[in-house]
Order: C-alpha cells, then sequence, then structure tokens
C-alpha cells in the first residue's frame, strides 16, 4: 500500500518527477488523459497550474468519490465553460451522454478566467450553486449561467423545468474560504477546495499548505490515487 512507503521515498520520486527529462515524457495516464514531465513540473512552486494537471485531478477526485460514504460527483473538464459561454447549451448538450447529473450529489466546473482559476459547485442535494474564488472575485454571473445551463439540462433530459426560486446561487465571501496570499496558488486551492468539498468536509487549509499539497499531487497524479 502507498502509506507504507516512507515520506522519504516520496519525495524522492517528487525530486526526479521535477528533474530533468523530456518534457513530452508521459509521466501518468488514465481517464483517456495524459500528464507529462512539462505537464508536471507547472506544480513546482509559484507556477501556474494547467488545464491537464487540473483535469486529472478532478478525475481522480470523481474516481476516489466512487468508493463507499462519499457523495457522488461529477466534475466537469475545465474546457467546459469556456465551451458552454462561446456556444451555448447546445455547444455542451453531449457532454452529458453518459452521466445524469440530477441523480448525483456535487457537480464540480473549474472555470478559467484568462489568468486566474476558481471553482463552481452545484449542490444537486441542497440546490445550491456556489463560486469559490481564491482571490475573493464575486462569481453571480458565472453562477446564472450554470444555472441556465442546468435549467436546459433537464428540460432536455427529464422533460422538467427547474424553479428559480427553489435555488440558492451565492459567491463565496473571502472570509468564508481559505485564500490565497500570492498571484500563483489558484489553481491549487480550486483543486483543493474540490477535494474537501467532495468529502462533505469543511474547508480548513491555508495558503502555508500550498508546497505541501503541490508535491502531494505529484505523487498523486504519478500513482493516480489520492492519499
Amino acid at each position: 500500500s502507498p502509506f507504507n512507503c516512507s515520506f522519504q521515498a516520496m519525495e524522492r520520486e517528487v525530486i526526479a518527477a521535477f528533474g530533468k527529462g523530456e518534457p513530452d515524457e508521459i509521466m501518468s495516464s488514465a481517464f483517456k488523459l495524459k500528464v507529462t514531465r512539462e505537464d508536471i513540473h507547472t506544480l513546482k512552486n509559484l507556477r501556474w497550474l494547467n488545464d491537464e494537471v487540473i483535469n486529472f485531478y478532478m478525475s481522480l477526485l470523481v474516481e476516489r468519490n466512487k468508493k463507499e460514504g462519499y457523495p457522488a460527483v461529477h466534475a466537469f473538464s475545465t474546457f467546459f465553460y469556456p465551451k458552454l459561454i462561446s456556444g451555448g447549451y447546445k455547444a455542451v448538450r453531449r457532454w452529458t451522454r453518459s452521466v445524469d447529473l440530477f441523480k448525483l450529489d456535487l457537480v464540480l466546473v473549474p472555470v478559467h478566467l484568462r489568468v486566474h482559476w476558481a471553482l463552481v459547485v452545484i449542490d444537486v442535494r441542497k440546490k445550491t450553486i456556489k463560486y469559490f474564488d481564491s482571490m475573493g472575485q464575486k462569481g453571480d454571473k458565472i453562477c446564472e449561467t450554470l444555472f441556465q445551463y442546468l435549467q436546459e439540462e433537464s428540460r432536455e433530459k427529464r422533460n422538467l423545468g427547474l424553479t428559480f426560486s427553489e435555488w440558492t446561487l451565492h459567491s463565496m465571501e473571502s472570509r468564508e474560504i481559505p485564500q490565497q496570499l500570492n498571484g500563483s496558488d489558484c489553481g491549487v486551492f480550486m483543486c483543493k477546495y474540490a477535494d474537501y468539498i467532495s468529502r462533505d468536509k469543511p474547508i480548513t487549509f491555508t495558503q502555508n499548505h500550498m508546497p505541501y499539497f503541490r508535491k502531494k499531487m505529484v505523487w498523486e497524479i504519478i500513482h493516480q490515487q489520492l492519499l
């Protein structure tokens, strides 16, 4: 079991992954996704995470949550939201061919705002759409866009409208969730919001945890399992 392998051994693997090598060497592949050495290097301190790392990590969360006792989760790819914005519902209608969002507990939507990552969490159980931003920005418009998407998805797949008044849309305030204190950790914050929320855990980490989280994510991606 990975939990028996020593911290030193894990540290060595992370150092090796951050080391020299062919940038396009594939370090991990699963979920029809590939992560190269170059992608892994975005997890070095103070670098911006890229789509590949985030999508792989989100897939690991979904996989883990298939275990007993965890909420049922779907995570959209980072490419979902831009596609929805540019092409409307039609452009993403087929993205849920094999999943019924309304039978799930949580739906995670990573959102990339030019140079910043944020997360939207649709809690199907509680009928809430919440926007999590590690720089305290507001995402009310984004929540509304995703409510409209859900509305159309519900009509299309269940022949049923959603009642807006039954739903709560909310941008988390900076005092409600941990905030980043630099310009580079938004991707890690977003991934860890998703990790804690998908386990129904209170979000207790801080900026200080980021260097550790980055290394841990390297190990988890290479081993294709969350610690």
